[in-house]
């Protein structure tokens, strides 16, 4: 931990930014029933019956120290999905930099073998 935390007291460099992502899955729903109308008094009322529609991935990027983030949806949290994200990363965003410092947790596709 206390590496993490020394990491982000560094200086800002853009040669070697300090990157932070995080990635969470979203519920796809559609309404089934129309929304009861407003009335006075009394907010539109949705059921709580829907259609399932899939699952989203929401990856996000952050640089704190040049206040920049950068977030891309996708339909999968597989290896693979994080190695597009990793490449997309490191080749559009900081294709200068001379290295990344990325700070991530310690989910499995997050391993270096995922993108050995």
């Amino acid at each position: 931990m206390e590496e993490i935390l020394d990491l982000y007291r560094r200086p800002y460099d853009a040669a070697e930014p300090v990157v932070a992502v995080d990635e969470t899955t979203k519920q796809l729903t559609q309404e089934v029933r129309e929304p009861l109308p407003l009335e006075p008094g009394q907010p539109e009322r949705y059921d709580s019956h829907y259609k399932r529609n899939g699952v989203a991935t929401i990856f996000m990027f952050f640089e704190p120290l040049a206040g920049w983030r950068h977030i891309n949806v996708t339909e999968g949290k597989t290896r693979v999905d994080w190695a597009w994200q990793l490449r997309e990363l490191l080749e559009v965003h900081y294709p200068q930099a001379k290295k990344v410092h990325l700070v991530v947790d310690n989910l499995n596709t997050h391993k270096g073998a995922a993108v050995g």
